[in-house]
Protein backbone atom coordinates (compact mmCIF):
# COMPACT_ATOMS: atom_id res chain seq x y z
CA UNK A 1 0.00 0.00 0.00
CA UNK A 2 1.37 3.42 -1.01
CA UNK A 3 1.95 5.88 1.80
CA UNK A 4 -0.12 9.03 1.36
CA UNK A 5 0.39 12.60 2.53
CA UNK A 6 -1.77 15.69 2.73
CA UNK A 7 -1.33 18.47 0.18
CA UNK A 8 -3.11 21.51 -1.24
CA UNK A 9 -3.56 21.79 -5.00
CA UNK A 10 -6.06 22.05 -7.80
CA UNK A 11 -7.51 19.95 -10.63
CA UNK A 12 -8.93 22.72 -12.84
CA UNK A 13 -7.94 26.37 -13.18
CA UNK A 14 -10.86 28.25 -11.67
CA UNK A 15 -11.36 31.76 -10.22
CA UNK A 16 -10.23 31.88 -6.62
CA UNK A 17 -13.84 32.61 -5.62
CA UNK A 18 -14.86 29.12 -6.80
CA UNK A 19 -15.05 26.58 -3.94
CA UNK A 20 -12.96 24.14 -6.02
CA UNK A 21 -10.22 26.63 -6.95
CA UNK A 22 -7.96 24.97 -4.35
CA UNK A 23 -8.51 21.57 -2.79
CA UNK A 24 -7.26 19.48 0.11
CA UNK A 25 -5.66 16.41 -1.45
CA UNK A 26 -4.11 13.10 -0.49
CA UNK A 27 -1.22 12.15 -2.77
CA UNK A 28 1.57 9.55 -2.66
CA UNK A 29 4.68 10.34 -0.61
CA UNK A 30 7.51 11.06 -3.10
CA UNK A 31 10.75 9.08 -3.09
CA UNK A 32 14.00 11.09 -3.29
CA UNK A 33 16.02 10.94 -6.52
CA UNK A 34 19.83 11.04 -6.74
CA UNK A 35 20.33 14.63 -5.50
CA UNK A 36 16.98 15.10 -3.78
CA UNK A 37 16.14 16.04 -0.24
CA UNK A 38 12.83 14.82 1.11
CA UNK A 39 11.78 17.73 3.32
CA UNK A 40 9.10 17.75 6.00
CA UNK A 41 7.50 21.10 5.20
CA UNK A 42 6.96 23.34 8.21
CA UNK A 43 6.08 26.62 6.45
CA UNK A 44 5.31 27.91 2.96
CA UNK A 45 4.67 31.35 1.52
CA UNK A 46 2.55 32.53 -1.40
CA UNK A 47 4.00 34.37 -4.40
CA UNK A 48 2.51 35.91 -7.56
CA UNK A 49 3.79 32.89 -9.51
CA UNK A 50 1.41 30.65 -7.52
CA UNK A 51 -1.53 32.74 -8.72
CA UNK A 52 -0.23 32.87 -12.31
CA UNK A 53 0.25 29.11 -12.51
CA UNK A 54 -3.16 28.38 -11.00
CA UNK A 55 -4.89 30.79 -13.38
CA UNK A 56 -2.94 29.90 -16.50
CA UNK A 57 -2.27 26.16 -16.34
CA UNK A 58 -5.10 23.60 -16.41
CA UNK A 59 -3.95 20.16 -15.19
CA UNK A 60 -6.95 18.50 -16.86
CA UNK A 61 -8.38 16.92 -13.74
CA UNK A 62 -5.09 15.58 -12.40
CA UNK A 63 -3.97 17.03 -9.05
CA UNK A 64 -1.37 19.77 -9.34
CA UNK A 65 0.35 20.99 -6.20
CA UNK A 66 1.45 24.63 -6.08
CA UNK A 67 3.96 26.37 -3.85
CA UNK A 68 7.61 27.31 -4.23
CA UNK A 69 8.93 28.85 -1.02
CA UNK A 70 9.41 26.42 1.84
CA UNK A 71 11.23 25.97 5.12
CA UNK A 72 11.41 22.60 6.79
CA UNK A 73 13.45 19.67 8.04
CA UNK A 74 15.27 17.08 5.92
CA UNK A 75 13.71 13.63 6.46
CA UNK A 76 15.57 11.56 3.85
CA UNK A 77 18.28 12.18 1.25
CA UNK A 78 19.00 10.74 -2.18
CA UNK A 79 22.01 8.48 -2.71
CA UNK A 80 24.23 11.21 -4.21
CA UNK A 81 23.43 13.98 -1.71
CA UNK A 82 26.52 15.49 -0.06
CA UNK A 83 25.39 18.92 1.21
CA UNK A 84 22.77 17.85 3.78
CA UNK A 85 21.73 15.07 6.09
CA UNK A 86 18.49 14.13 7.86
CA UNK A 87 17.63 16.60 10.61
CA UNK A 88 19.01 19.66 8.83
CA UNK A 89 16.73 22.70 8.76
CA UNK A 90 16.57 24.06 5.20
CA UNK A 91 14.94 26.73 3.07
CA UNK A 92 14.51 27.00 -0.69
CA UNK A 93 12.35 28.24 -3.58
CA UNK A 94 12.07 25.02 -5.58
CA UNK A 95 11.63 24.54 -9.31
CA UNK A 96 8.65 25.37 -11.49
CA UNK A 97 9.17 22.04 -13.30
CA UNK A 98 8.43 19.91 -10.20
CA UNK A 99 5.49 19.45 -7.80
CA UNK A 100 5.14 22.32 -5.37
CA UNK A 101 5.81 22.78 -1.68
CA UNK A 102 2.21 22.82 -0.44
CA UNK A 103 2.54 19.23 0.78
CA UNK A 104 3.59 17.50 3.99
CA UNK A 105 6.72 16.06 2.34
CA UNK A 106 8.44 17.68 -0.62
CA UNK A 107 11.38 16.84 -2.87
CA UNK A 108 13.96 19.50 -3.75
CA UNK A 109 17.34 19.20 -5.40
CA UNK A 110 20.03 19.81 -2.78
CA UNK A 111 21.82 22.22 -5.13
CA UNK A 112 19.03 24.83 -4.89
CA UNK A 113 18.50 24.53 -1.13
CA UNK A 114 20.48 25.88 1.83
CA UNK A 115 20.44 25.77 5.59
CA UNK A 116 17.85 28.22 6.86
CA UNK A 117 18.93 31.20 8.97
CA UNK A 118 19.43 30.05 12.55
CA UNK A 119 17.92 33.30 13.83
CA UNK A 120 14.56 32.81 12.10
CA UNK A 121 11.74 30.42 12.87
CA UNK A 122 10.28 28.42 9.99
CA UNK A 123 7.54 30.98 9.26
CA UNK A 124 9.87 33.97 9.01
CA UNK A 125 12.31 31.92 6.93
CA UNK A 126 9.69 30.72 4.44
CA UNK A 127 8.89 34.31 3.46
CA UNK A 128 12.28 34.88 1.86
CA UNK A 129 13.81 32.33 -0.54
CA UNK A 130 12.08 33.07 -3.87
CA UNK A 131 12.08 36.83 -3.38
CA UNK A 132 15.65 36.88 -2.06
CA UNK A 133 16.90 34.88 -5.04
CA UNK A 134 14.99 37.13 -7.44
CA UNK A 135 16.30 40.29 -5.79
CA UNK A 136 19.89 39.00 -5.60
CA UNK A 137 19.96 37.85 -9.21
CA UNK A 138 18.33 41.11 -10.35
CA UNK A 139 20.87 43.32 -8.62
CA UNK A 140 24.07 41.33 -8.90
CA UNK A 141 23.62 39.04 -11.93
CA UNK A 142 21.40 41.10 -14.25
CA UNK A 143 22.37 44.70 -13.33
CA UNK A 144 25.88 43.63 -12.22
CA UNK A 145 25.91 45.99 -9.26
CA UNK A 146 28.69 45.70 -6.67
CA UNK A 147 29.39 47.07 -3.21
CA UNK A 148 30.97 50.10 -4.90
CA UNK A 149 28.15 50.81 -7.37
CA UNK A 150 26.58 54.26 -7.25
CA UNK A 151 23.72 55.93 -9.12
CA UNK A 152 19.97 55.89 -8.50
CA UNK A 153 17.77 52.79 -8.42
CA UNK A 154 13.98 52.99 -8.72
CA UNK A 155 12.16 49.99 -7.24
CA UNK A 156 8.58 49.73 -8.49
CA UNK A 157 6.18 47.99 -6.11
CA UNK A 158 8.71 48.32 -3.33
CA UNK A 159 6.32 47.13 -0.61
CA UNK A 160 5.74 43.81 -2.39
CA UNK A 161 7.52 40.56 -1.75
CA UNK A 162 10.49 41.04 -4.07
CA UNK A 163 10.62 44.81 -3.71
CA UNK A 164 10.87 44.67 0.08
CA UNK A 165 13.92 42.39 -0.11
CA UNK A 166 15.51 44.18 -3.05
CA UNK A 167 15.30 47.54 -1.25
CA UNK A 168 17.16 46.05 1.72
CA UNK A 169 19.84 44.46 -0.43
CA UNK A 170 20.41 47.54 -2.56
CA UNK A 171 20.61 49.83 0.47
CA UNK A 172 22.91 47.62 2.54
CA UNK A 173 25.04 45.85 -0.06
CA UNK A 174 25.65 48.67 -2.61
CA UNK A 175 26.16 52.44 -2.62
CA UNK A 176 23.21 53.25 -4.90
CA UNK A 177 20.48 55.67 -3.89
CA UNK A 178 17.33 53.58 -3.43
CA UNK A 179 13.97 55.09 -4.38
CA UNK A 180 10.87 52.96 -3.81
CA UNK A 181 7.36 53.38 -5.15
CA UNK A 182 4.26 53.03 -2.98
CA UNK A 183 0.92 54.83 -2.81
CA UNK A 184 -0.69 54.19 0.59
CA UNK A 185 0.67 55.66 3.84
CA UNK A 186 1.23 52.20 5.35
CA UNK A 187 3.08 50.89 2.30
CA UNK A 188 5.19 54.05 2.05
CA UNK A 189 6.26 53.66 5.65
CA UNK A 190 6.99 49.96 5.13
CA UNK A 191 9.32 50.80 2.23
CA UNK A 192 11.12 53.49 4.22
CA UNK A 193 11.50 51.06 7.13
CA UNK A 194 13.16 48.56 4.75
CA UNK A 195 15.84 51.17 3.97
CA UNK A 196 14.70 53.20 0.96
CA UNK A 197 16.19 56.69 0.83
CA UNK A 198 12.87 58.05 -0.45
CA UNK A 199 9.47 56.97 -1.79
CA UNK A 200 7.47 58.22 -4.77
CA UNK A 201 3.86 57.47 -5.77
CA UNK A 202 3.60 54.96 -8.60
CA UNK A 203 0.10 56.24 -9.35
CA UNK A 204 1.48 59.74 -9.88
CA UNK A 205 3.55 61.33 -12.64
CA UNK A 206 6.91 59.58 -12.26
CA UNK A 207 8.86 61.92 -14.59
CA UNK A 208 7.60 64.91 -12.57
CA UNK A 209 8.52 63.21 -9.29
CA UNK A 210 11.95 62.21 -10.60
CA UNK A 211 13.17 65.26 -12.55
CA UNK A 212 16.82 64.20 -12.22
CA UNK A 213 16.10 60.71 -13.54
CA UNK A 214 17.42 57.34 -12.40
CA UNK A 215 20.07 54.90 -13.60
CA UNK A 216 18.31 51.63 -12.87
CA UNK A 217 14.71 50.43 -12.62
CA UNK A 218 13.41 47.22 -11.07
CA UNK A 219 10.01 46.47 -12.60
CA UNK A 220 7.44 43.87 -11.55
CA UNK A 221 4.77 45.76 -13.55
CA UNK A 222 6.06 46.75 -17.00
CA UNK A 223 2.89 46.91 -19.10
CA UNK A 224 2.38 50.44 -20.39
CA UNK A 225 5.55 51.66 -18.67
CA UNK A 226 8.18 51.63 -21.44
CA UNK A 227 7.62 55.23 -22.51
CA UNK A 228 7.86 56.33 -18.87
CA UNK A 229 11.08 54.37 -18.46
CA UNK A 230 12.46 56.02 -21.58
CA UNK A 231 11.81 59.42 -19.98
CA UNK A 232 13.17 58.79 -16.49
CA UNK A 233 16.16 56.50 -17.14
CA UNK A 234 19.43 58.24 -17.88
CA UNK A 235 21.51 57.30 -20.96
CA UNK A 236 23.14 53.85 -20.70
CA UNK A 237 20.86 52.92 -17.82
CA UNK A 238 19.06 49.60 -17.39
CA UNK A 239 15.76 47.94 -16.49
CA UNK A 240 15.38 44.52 -14.88
CA UNK A 241 11.84 43.13 -15.19
CA UNK A 242 10.21 40.06 -13.69
CA UNK A 243 6.80 40.15 -15.39
CA UNK A 244 5.77 39.09 -18.90
CA UNK A 245 3.60 41.79 -20.51
CA UNK A 246 2.18 40.81 -23.89
CA UNK A 247 3.39 42.65 -26.98
CA UNK A 248 6.11 44.62 -25.23
CA UNK A 249 7.73 47.20 -27.52
CA UNK A 250 11.12 48.44 -26.31
CA UNK A 251 12.04 50.75 -29.21
CA UNK A 252 11.53 53.87 -27.07
CA UNK A 253 14.60 52.83 -25.03
CA UNK A 254 16.97 52.73 -27.98
CA UNK A 255 17.95 56.39 -28.28
CA UNK A 256 19.42 56.35 -24.75
CA UNK A 257 20.98 52.87 -25.22
CA UNK A 258 18.97 51.61 -22.24
CA UNK A 259 19.41 47.90 -21.54
CA UNK A 260 16.49 45.59 -20.74
CA UNK A 261 17.09 42.50 -18.61
CA UNK A 262 14.67 39.71 -17.79
CA UNK A 263 14.95 37.97 -14.42
CA UNK A 264 13.41 34.58 -13.66
CA UNK A 265 14.83 32.78 -10.64
CA UNK A 266 13.65 29.44 -12.09
CA UNK A 267 16.11 29.75 -15.01
CA UNK A 268 18.94 28.09 -13.11
CA UNK A 269 16.92 25.05 -11.92
CA UNK A 270 15.49 24.65 -15.44
CA UNK A 271 18.62 25.09 -17.55
CA UNK A 272 21.58 24.56 -15.21
CA UNK A 273 20.37 21.91 -12.75
CA UNK A 274 23.89 21.04 -11.61
CA UNK A 275 24.71 24.64 -10.66
CA UNK A 276 25.34 25.39 -7.00
CA UNK A 277 24.70 29.12 -7.50
CA UNK A 278 21.31 29.27 -5.77
CA UNK A 279 22.57 27.11 -2.88
CA UNK A 280 25.40 29.62 -2.49
CA UNK A 281 23.14 32.68 -2.76
CA UNK A 282 20.71 31.36 -0.16
CA UNK A 283 23.65 30.50 2.11
CA UNK A 284 24.92 34.08 1.82
CA UNK A 285 21.44 35.47 2.44
CA UNK A 286 21.09 33.29 5.54
CA UNK A 287 24.37 34.68 6.86
CA UNK A 288 23.19 38.24 6.21
CA UNK A 289 19.91 37.52 8.02
CA UNK A 290 21.76 36.06 11.01
CA UNK A 291 23.96 39.19 11.09
CA UNK A 292 20.78 41.34 11.07
CA UNK A 293 21.75 42.92 7.74
CA UNK A 294 18.56 41.62 6.11
CA UNK A 295 15.16 41.07 7.74
CA UNK A 296 12.32 38.71 6.94
CA UNK A 297 9.42 40.21 4.99
CA UNK A 298 6.77 38.11 6.78
CA UNK A 299 3.73 40.31 7.43
CA UNK A 300 0.79 37.85 7.59
CA UNK A 301 1.07 34.48 9.38
CA UNK A 302 -1.77 31.98 8.88
CA UNK A 303 -1.83 28.85 11.05
CA UNK A 304 -2.69 25.76 9.02
CA UNK A 305 -1.66 24.75 5.50
CA UNK A 306 -5.03 23.78 3.99
CA UNK A 307 -7.25 24.77 1.08
CA UNK A 308 -9.35 27.28 3.01
CA UNK A 309 -6.34 29.18 4.30
CA UNK A 310 -4.49 28.94 0.99
CA UNK A 311 -7.50 30.50 -0.77
CA UNK A 312 -7.28 33.43 1.65
CA UNK A 313 -3.61 33.86 0.78
CA UNK A 314 -4.29 33.68 -2.99
CA UNK A 315 -7.12 36.19 -2.68
CA UNK A 316 -4.80 38.60 -0.90
CA UNK A 317 -2.13 38.12 -3.57
CA UNK A 318 -4.64 38.80 -6.35
CA UNK A 319 -5.58 42.20 -4.92
CA UNK A 320 -2.10 43.52 -5.76
CA UNK A 321 -2.18 45.42 -2.46
CA UNK A 322 -0.34 42.94 -0.25
CA UNK A 323 2.53 44.31 1.82
CA UNK A 324 5.40 41.89 2.41
CA UNK A 325 4.64 38.17 2.43
CA UNK A 326 1.88 35.84 3.62
CA UNK A 327 3.13 32.61 5.22
CA UNK A 328 1.22 29.47 6.22
CA UNK A 329 2.53 26.97 8.76
CA UNK A 330 1.60 23.44 9.83
CA UNK A 331 -0.47 20.70 8.20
Amino acid sequence: MTDLMRAVGYRKNLPISDPSALLDLEVPVPTPGEHDLQVRVEAVSVNPVDVKVRAGSDPGGEPRILGFDAAGVVERVGPSVTLFQPGDEVWYAGSIARPGTNSQLHLVDERIAARKPASLDFAAAAALPLTALTAWESLFDRLRLTADSTGRLLVLGAAGGVGAVLVQMARRLTNVEVIGTASRPESRQYVLDRGAHSVVDHHGDLPAQLPDGVDYVFSPHSAGMVDTFAQIIRPYGAVVAIDEPAGLDLVALKSKSIAWHWELMFTRPLYHPTSLAQHEILTQVATLVDKDVLQSTLTVHIDGINAVNMKRAHESQETGRAIGKTVLTGF
